[in-house]
């Protein structure tokens, strides 16, 4: 493989695992980014709120201006010791955080201004439940995704094997 191959595979991997507090400061970007839609109405914001999820479900935070910025500048600065979760169900938040958001730009792009806001106010909810309280939605339909077998237990070793979870917490 070239250095350039290396370098571009590199650029499009997830972070596995990922820091808690950096997943749950992206979350409070996401809501302060919602919030400000829901008071000025400029679809740019939507845009901008489209690309981020898009860029952190390709890259994880290196292409995301809201993963550096938490990332680089916010995290490092917090008294609080890192936590470490596992990255696929995290990424799959990610995904899920796409569909909502591109739904909603389309949608509002479309004219269907208020099928555009309750889409928001479901992606709202999703990111204030996991920046306030830890309440991962997309990782808990991962999750259960598991369980049935639509995922399967090799693309999470972790979520799968309790006795690893268990090890990596001590």
């Amino acid at each position: 493989m070239s250095k350039m191959a290396k370098r571009t595979s590199a650029l499009f991997t997830f972070p596995n695992p990922v820091n808690e507090i950096s997943a749950r400061l992206v979350a409070g970007g996401v809501v302060a980014q919602v919030a400000l839609f829901f008071v000025t109405r400029w679809p740019l914001i939507l845009i901008t709120l489209a690309y981020g999820f898009v860029a952190r479900v390709l890259a994880g935070p290196t292409l995301s201006p809201l993963g550096q910025f938490v990332t680089r500048v916010v995290t490092p600065r917090l008294p609080f010791p890192e936590t470490f979760v596992p990255g696929p169900p995290k990424r799959f938040a990610q995904g899920m955080g796409v569909a909502f958001s591109s739904t909603a730009l389309i949608m509002w792009f479309s004219g269907s201004h208020l099928l555009a806001v309750v889409v928001l106010c479901m992606l709202l909810t999703a990111a204030t439940l996991e920046s306030a309280f830890g309440i991962c939605l997309g990782c808990k339909v991962f999750g259960l995704l598991m369980r049935i077998g639509f995922i399967p237990d090799d693309v999470c070793a972790e979520c799968s094997n309790l006795s690893l979870r268990r090890t990596a917490t001590l």
